[in-house]
């Protein structure tokens, strides 16, 4: 592993990296800590505008060229900035459970999912975690046990916070 590629990338793919890895951490910490206080409001306003970037830089990234200087990725992208405004008017008039819905959503899809992606064997982040001579055998094993791990811990710890907010409720868990 290493950061040489990015490093030596263009400065609009720095950014959106940057960015991305960024809204990636903070949405981690937003999903799983108390929702509606201060903190929550402040993590919120910097995550969107962290995943505002990400989309709009895209537009300015044009390694696969489908349609003119565009790919399927650039519609993920329209789809983030989309969700984001309905999660931010959702919150905005009070609806909490379709603005949790919503920013859920694109946390999962519209960055993690999608973040997975960028690890596709001749892309800047494929060839930073797998090396300029691409992935291995060895080597996607031991990316794959990283992403499952990852996935469990945090299946779990989604399991662990949804039924203490069930017990705070006075609600029974599902």
């Amino acid at each position: 592993m290493s950061l040489d590629p990015l490093l030596h990338a263009s400065p609009v793919i720095q950014i959106h990296a940057a960015a991305a890895f960024l809204a990636f951490l903070l949405g981690a910490v937003q999903l799983y800590r108390k929702k509606g206080d201060r903190l929550h409001r402040a993590i919120g306003s910097t995550w969107v505008g962290l995943m505002a970037i990400v989309a709009l830089s895209s537009f300015l990234i044009w390694t696969i060229r489908m349609v003119w200087v565009f790919s399927p990725i650039h519609l993920i992208s329209i789809f983030v900035l989309v969700m984001l405004w309905l999660g931010v008017r959702a919150a905005r008039r009070g609806d909490i459970r379709r603005h949790s819905r919503t920013m859920q959503y694109t946390y999962f899809l519209g960055l993690a999912l999608t973040g997975l992606l960028t690890f596709i064997p001749g892309r800047i982040m494929g060839r930073v975690a797998f090396g300029e001579d691409g992935p291995t055998p060895q080597k996607l094993m031991v990316f794959g046990s990283v992403v499952v791990v990852l996935a469990i811990i945090g299946t779990i710890v989604a399991i662990v916070r949804h039924r203490q907010l069930k017990a705070s409720t006075g609600t029974p868990a599902e």
